[in-house]
């Protein structure tokens, strides 16, 4: 798809600029800003949204934005003074102001969506999914409730912000929706977003009802819908558990259908982000042979853009993954290198909560290294508290640590935000490592099973299912799980030390032998 404009011509798909005619060389930055500033031709770019979406959330320089906008008007045919292509707002951005000839794809690459249409893009260096939250609809009948509902308008906009890997529309071009009846494709294409949060407020006295749907806006499908209730006694309290509840169900829901997107383009078309939602596909499986299909996929994630900090973190915690569950094939070997990767992951993204939150567990778990794990993960908190793998993958550092009472509550905390998350079955099983530790073996073992139920190969799932039945007395159970523990992790034996239990507490690890000799391993 081309984009035509004053004497040129900007392929989207082929990444190619002519201008006049001629092939124009451009740098990637150069060309996925200018396509940036092409797809969100209708309104000013600030310095921020441009630093999101062409150089993924790093923090550059002034000068460095400065000077890629000034290069893209050098390979267009424009300047700073006469500004007839990209005009410079001031302090406020840019924006696209050339009349565009031909209709143009709103970013280099979009795949075409079920019903046909081209969903919208924002065309970021990778792709990332786009979402506008607008304002709610006060049913209240009342318009001094109307200040209530922008609040948690506000809440919600600021909470998704804080994830790195979506780009979220500013509330001042969602807020100029308020009081107008819309149709979610056209603001779809009025702010380049694929999705649109939209919901409504009800309020009786002091009882609040808020309703809200997730819509694809292309399709117009609503790939979720819930409601949430509260009393109305604390205002900012209530503000922040609403907020908290909307983005702890929507965040993996938009993670979800943004890996179905991916997983539905051809091979040839893909680009970094594309090769790490693959990876996330496999990973979130859990089996063995998922994390040896994810691990190539985040490889090559990174090889496209060798700045993507995710796909070095999720690459390193491939390797995390399979010292938990006893999957190594040389375990030295693929140690360091899951450790070198979590130390670039992080050195390429010190303010990205997810990035942080991967390298934290990984240097907990296989450089030993809890003290440093915890303070990357304290840190993600800090960016990110409503980022559930922040709270579960921090409690299982301060498990190994032998903080007990502290892992409960951040697994509690990250299960109330993220309740279906693709990873429950972690948190379920780090819950029951918890309570085993602490002598609740009857919590322990519920917590198992539910894990079992939901990943049935994870090894400490099902070696805390055969440790508490045991200490229950429950011989028959313990032993069946035993067998099954066998099935899942043949090498695993009371004389070599449990890789997929790194606690560095020897009273935690000595009652672990204990359940596990009196089930029969």
């Amino acid at each position: 798809m081309q984009c035509v404009f004053a004497d040129c011509a900007l392929d989207l798909e082929r990444r190619e600029l002519h201008r006049a005619s001629q092939l124009v060389a451009t740098t990637p930055k150069v060309f996925d800003l200018l396509a940036y500033l092409i797809s969100q031709r209708n309104r000013v770019v600030t310095r921020d949204e441009l630093m999101e979406a062409v150089w993924g959330g790093r923090i550059v320089s002034e000068s460095t934005v400065a000077s890629h906008v000034n290069a893209a008007r050098t390979v267009v045919g424009d300047d700073g003074q006469k500004q007839r292509i990209i005009r410079t707002i001031p302090r406020k951005g840019f924006r696209f102001v050339a009349d565009i000839e031909m209709p143009c794809a709103p970013a280099p690459s979009v795949e075409p969506a079920a019903a046909g249409n081209m969903p919208p893009d924002d065309a970021g260096l990778r792709g990332k999914p786009s979402i506008a939250v607008l304002p709610f609809v006060n049913l209240s009948g009342s318009v001094e409730c109307d200040y209530l509902a922008d609040g948690v308008v506000e809440d919600i906009i600021t909470a998704l912000s804080r994830y790195r890997w979506l780009f979220v529309v500013a509330r001042n071009s969602s807020f100029t929706y308020k009081h107008r009846i819309v149709d979610v494709k056209q603001v779809g294409r009025e702010l380049g977003v694929r999705y649109v949060l939209e919901g409504s407020w009800r309020q009786a006295q002091n009882r609040v009802r808020i309703s809200g749907h997730l819509i694809d806006t292309a399709t117009g499908a609503t790939h979720w819908a819930d409601r949430f209730e509260g009393v109305l006694t604390n205002l900012f309290e209530f503000q922040d558990q609403i907020a908290d509840s909307v983005v702890g169900a929507i965040a993996p829901q938009v993670e979800r259908v943004e890996i179905v997107r991916a997983r539905s383009k051809p091979t040839q078309n893909l680009n970094a982000y594309d090769y790490y939602l693959r990876g996330m596909a496999y990973l979130h499986r859990g089996t063995c042979d998922a994390v040896d299909q994810a691990l190539p996929l985040f490889q090559q994630a990174y090889a496209c853009d060798p700045d993507f900090a995710s796909a070095y973190a999720m690459a390193a915690w491939c390797h995390c993954w399979r010292k938990v569950n006893d999957w190594m094939r040389d375990c030295p070997a693929e140690t360091v290198e899951g450790v070198q990767l979590a130390r670039r992951a992080a050195e390429l993204g010190p303010y990205d909560a997810e990035v942080l939150t991967r390298c934290g567990h990984v240097l907990g778990h296989l450089a030993g290294d809890l003290v440093a794990g915890i303070t990357l993960l304290e840190h993600a908190q800090r960016l990110n508290p409503n980022l559930a793998s922040a709270w579960f993958l921090g409690a299982f550092c301060h498990l190994w640590h032998g903080q007990t009472e502290q892992a409960i509550e951040q697994f509690t905390r990250a299960m109330h935000l993220s309740p279906v998350d693709p990873e429950l079955y972690r948190m379920q099983a780090g819950m029951s490592a918890a309570n085993y530790f602490l002598g609740n073996f009857t919590e322990a073992e519920t917590w198992a099973r539910k894990s079992v139920q939901n990943m049935r190969n994870m090894v400490l799932s099902q070696a805390m299912l055969a440790a508490s039945q045991a200490m229950l007395g429950k011989q028959a159970e313990a032993a069946t799980s035993i067998k099954r523990l066998r099935e899942i992790a043949p090498a695993v034996c009371l004389d070599v030390p449990f890789g997929w239990l790194p606690t560095q507490n020897h009273v935690n690890y000595g009652l672990m032998i204990e359940g596990l000799t009196k089930a029969g391993l």
